[in-house]
């Protein structure tokens, strides 16, 4: 009994490096998607060769998380396999065998749901968010110096979905500016990259969107669904912009 515990302690613990190593990505300013996508493949060795793999491969901070990742993997799946394998030994003798097959099952059920917990999720996310601004060191991040990012500001890679408010829509009908967002750069689907794009620019799912910013504005409209909840999502935003500008012209005069 004792190894199956460390067993379901074992899993929850590399749910936890996945999630860490995804967070540290978006600091780096890949998309969530993408960091996710990415943590996922370097923890499971699958999947780790598509175009995106040359965000990582190209950027030290990201080669490095994605490096230790692979080598608490490679610990984590030796021990686990050790374990799984400890856990039903002797269990014809004892007659635990379904019981332990039954809470290995229930375990795992749980880790399931732990996963796919949006609160949870969240409140994970603000929590290693601070801890690595805190304690880790970023500052190799994209275009980090250039643009002299600072509080909130931030460069972030957004990729379009097919139910995203951005998706079918050229720049100047989204008019992001107005919520205080630039868009430095975007990378087509098929890997062609347009720099300083301009409005006629439509953009497709599957694209890539290099945009700089506020971080809550950012995560804002990478949550963005083409819906009545969007258009009103983007409707605030352009409120509260204009009174952030409101405020700096006034503490200008002043």
């Amino acid at each position: 009994m004792p190894a199956l515990i460390t067993l379901i302690f074992i899993l929850f613990l590399s749910l936890i490096v996945v999630r860490v190593a995804a967070v540290a990505l978006t600091l780096t300013g890949m998309s969530r998607e993408a960091a996710r996508f990415q943590a996922r493949s370097a923890w499971t060795a699958t999947g780790f060769t598509t175009s995106e793999s040359e965000q990582v491969v190209n950027h030290p901070v990201r080669r490095r998380i994605i490096t230790l990742l692979m080598v608490a993997r490679s610990v984590g799946v030796v021990t686990a396999a050790t374990t799984l394998a400890l856990s039903f030994v002797n269990v014809e003798a004892s007659g635990e065998g379904w019981i332990r097959v039954g809470l290995l099952t229930i375990a795992l059920f749980a880790l399931w749901l732990f996963a796919r917990s949006s609160w949870i999720e969240r409140k994970m996310s603000l929590l290693i968010t601070w801890a690595l601004e805190r304690y880790g060191e970023f500052g190799d991040r994209d275009y980090g110096a250039m643009l002299h990012l600072a509080g909130e500001y931030a460069v972030m890679e957004l990729k379009v979905r097919p139910d995203s408010w951005l998706a079918n829509r050229t720049l100047a009908q989204l008019d992001l500016p107005e919520e205080g967002v630039l868009v430095l750069g975007v990378t087509r689907q098929e890997g062609d990259y347009v720099g300083a794009p301009k409005g006629g620019l439509r953009l497709h799912p599957g694209d890539t969107m290099l945009l700089y910013g506020r971080a809550p504005v950012l995560d804002r409209i990478d949550k963005r669904r083409a819906d009545r909840v969007g258009t009103a999502s983007r409707q605030k935003a352009v409120t509260e912009q204009k009174r952030i500008e409101a405020a700096e012209k006034e503490a200008v005069k002043e």
